[in-house]
């Protein structure tokens, strides 16, 4: 696959039936946002169901 714009991407696509073989292009386009993403706060993860948690450095 490949992007043609910042918002369009091209693939490439082959039919998985050994009789059939088609090969085709499809175009996944971002038409709108629903919730645009804001700055991100970094934020602790979940402890491990040890109980333990990661050291952040």
């Amino acid at each position: 696959s490949r992007y043609i714009t910042d918002t369009t991407k091209e693939r490439y696509h082959q039919c998985q039936n050994v009789n059939c073989s088609a090969t085709f292009i499809t175009y996944e386009s971002v038409q709108r946002y629903i919730v645009k993403p804001g700055e991100v706060h970094a934020v602790r993860p979940h402890p491990l169901p040890s109980g333990q948690q990661i050291m952040w450095m």
